[in-house]
């Protein structure tokens, strides 16, 4: 990993879950989630800020969806992962992280 893909990465994981600072307007430790094609990572740049339960809670119900194993309905619910990666990186540019 670069230093330009740590320091996004550190940046993402500072910001918190993009999923409930959006939906539910708070803070949430997050990891990391890399977005995938075709069953396959992308990059170190393509990735997103989930807390464990939006990550891999592995829960689909009326307080929130896991992306693991519930990615259609998780886009569904919140939006495309490339929308969440944009608006992960507006609010890293705007210094919010």
């Amino acid at each position: 990993m670069t230093k330009a893909e740590h320091d996004l990465q550190s940046a993402m994981r500072e910001l918190g879950c993009i999923v409930c600072r959006l939906d539910l307007g708070l803070h949430s430790p997050a990891s990391i989630h890399h977005i995938l094609r075709g069953g396959r990572k992308i990059g170190e740049y393509d990735v997103l800020p989930l807390c464990r339960l939006h990550h891999q809670g592995g829960c689909n119900g009326h307080r929130y969806t896991s992306r693991h194993p519930w990615r259609k309905v998780f886009i569904l619910r919140y939006g495309t992962e490339e929308y969440l990666l944009g608006e992960t990186l507006k609010l890293i540019d705007k210094g919010l992280a």
